[in-house]
Order: structure tokens, then sequence, then C-alpha cells
């Protein structure tokens, strides 16, 4: 029987999230697979991948063809590489605990990228952050201004008006003092 590690979609349209799968050449992508190695989910920064490590080595020690996203997806978690390395371990190029020593410090290099990438994704959050916090508040001082010239606006034409209303009641009074020594 051919096998192949293939995806097998699940979750809703428009959010994928993948099994990762041992199942017959001749299956169709969501049918009948032989066992489940994992899950995939590229919805996440960067993409979160959760496989068994032992499992997946096994299938592709014992001739398990995986499809192009998966061989990238087992590359990145250094299913390839242990195999690479167990490969000259039966050549004799070296022994188990140099090639242990290979695999650990590459693990080690990409867990450093991964966490690079994910520390640079949250610095990037705080900048926007704090860029949107700035220029939120440079707005709300704009409004406060125009809203602050609008009420002086609105004072000074009460005071204009309340002076003008002031100075026609003080006219009115020296009229009619003037008009009432006149009647008389």
């Amino acid at each position: 029987m051919a096998t192949k590690i293939r995806l097998q979609r699940g979750g809703r349209k428009s959010y994928a999230f993948y099994s990762i799968v041992i199942a017959d050449v001749r299956a169709p992508r969501d049918g009948k697979f032989t066992e489940k190695i994992g899950t995939y989910n590229p919805n996440t920064n960067p993409a979160t991948v959760d496989l068994n490590f032992e499992r997946a080595l096994y299938w592709v020690e014992n001739g398990a063809q995986p499809t192009d996203t998966v061989r990238t997806i087992l590359s990145n978690e250094g299913v390839m590489l242990m195999k690479h390395l167990k490969g000259g371990v039966k050549k004799g190029a070296f022994d188990e605990a140099a090639a242990q020593a290979k695999f650990d410090a590459w693990k080690q290099a990409k867990t450093q990228g991964v966490e690079a990438i994910k520390t640079k994704e949250a610095d990037a959050k705080k900048a926007a952050k704090k860029a949107n916090l700035e220029a939120e508040k440079k707005a709300n001082e704009a409004k406060a201004k125009a809203i602050a010239d609008k009420k002086a606006a609105e004072v000074a034409e009460a005071e204009a008006a309340a002076a003008e209303q002031a100075a026609e009641t003080a006219e009115a009074p020296a009229e009619e003092a003037a008009e009432a020594p006149a009647e008389a």
C-alpha cells in the first residue's frame, strides 16, 4: 500500500484548519485515513503546528511520501533533518550522540528565530497602538480647541448682545427722562 502524508481540511469557511494524516494515495483529501499525526493552523502568525514527532519520523522513514506543503511543515519541525541525521548514523558518518547534538543545536536556533518573530510582532503592535493613541490625543485636542473657540465666540457674542442691550436700556430711561419733563 502506497501511503502519503497529507493535510485533511477542517474548520469553517475562510478559516481553514488542517489535520496532518497518513492516508492511502488513492483516498480523497478529506476521506479515510490511517493515522492522524498532528494539526496545522495557518491562521496564526507564525502558523501553529502540533505534530507527533516520533510517529511522523516513523512514517517518513518507512516510505510515506509527504505532499509539498507537508514536506515544508515536516522540514520546519525537524523531521526531515532527523531522518537525514539517522541516515548518517546508519552509514557510520557519526554516532547517535553527535546526531542528537546537531539536532538539538538546530532546534534551539529555530526556537530563537520563532521567538524573535513573535517579539518583533508584539513590538510592532505596541508601536501601532501607541501611534494610534497619539493620533487620537491630537484629534481630541483639535476638537477641544475647536469647541473652546466656538464657546469663546458664543460668549463674546452674548457679551456683545448684553452690552448692546445694556446700552439700549440705558438710553431708553434717559430718553424717557428727557421726554417726561418736556410733557410737564
